[in-house]
């Protein structure tokens, strides 16, 4: 495990149900019989490599928690950058509050209830073809008391009008990959991590009928792999292109304007 000790740390506060700063306080604590079985049994799963998250039924995610199920994938840390990218973007236009914000495979419906959340003018739509993804989108929401559109939809088929950001994490590994994950990804869906021999099926799909959708002036901010980010970016024509990096300095994210 990569972090052994932070990840006992939140089994602990997760089964006494304290937080960071109270287990601290409280000094020397005895666990319950029932505490320390379920505790036993959580560190087992952990060693197996089972997600932490899916463990304690949530993850953080840009200071939201959110909760997460097996099917529908994790939110990961590095996706922070994408909301934040879009964010900086945003602030720096001359749109009118109200600017129409669209999330492609939400998942959890972390991007767009944390760029609601951070903004709330916006008009968001979270899309995703798993109407599972789609019904714990509708949950996270409901709990941190965000109103967003939400549809199912594959890319763009049920939606209309125009939107001033498009933003997605796509399933960007090539298929390649499937034999060599971790085992921290075997509870994840195939369909949020793989996307054709080198990664980008779907990116392309979704940029192929981005124009239709974008408004003058608007952008697509995507998630990608560093081995493949540069190569869709080469392939795009009728594009402004900028790729950004991610906190540990890989480029990661692409950024493209209509030309």
């Amino acid at each position: 495990l990569d972090s052994p000790r932070a990840d006992a740390q939140i089994l602990l506060e997760w089964v006494t149900g304290l937080s960071a700063v109270q287990f601290r306080l409280s000094g020397t604590r005895v666990l319950t019989p029932e505490q320390e079985t379920q505790l036993e049994n959580a560190v087992l799963q952990r060693l197996g490599r089972y997600p932490l998250q899916l463990i304690v039924g949530e993850a953080w995610f840009y200071g939201l928690r959110l909760e997460v199920r097996p099917g529908v994938l994790i939110p990961r840390p590095e996706t922070e950058v994408l909301v934040s990218l879009a964010l900086e973007k945003l602030a720096l236009e001359k749109w009118p509050y109200g600017a129409r914000v669209l999330d492609i495979g939400t998942g959890t419906g972390a991007i767009a209830l944390a760029l609601k959340s951070e903004r709330p003018d916006l008009s968001v739509w979270a899309t995703d073809i798993n109407p599972e993804a789609l019904e714990l989108t509708r949950l996270n929401a409901e709990k941190l008391g965000l109103e967003i559109h939400m549809l199912e939809s594959d890319l763009f088929a049920a939606l209309s009008g125009r939107f001033q950001v498009i933003l997605s994490n796509p399933p960007y590994l090539p298929d390649t990959d499937r034999t060599q994950r971790p085992p921290e990804l075997e509870t994840e869906p195939d369909s949020s991590l793989y996307s054709g021999s080198d990664g980008l099926e779907l990116a392309r799909k979704l940029l192929s009928q981005a124009p239709r959708f974008l408004e003058p002036g608007g952008f697509v901010l995507l998630e990608l792999d560093p081995r493949n980010v540069d190569a869709l970016a080469a392939e795009q024509e009728g594009w402004t292109s900028r790729i950004c990096a991610d906190l540990t300095g890989r480029r990661r994210f692409l950024w493209l304007e209509r030309s």
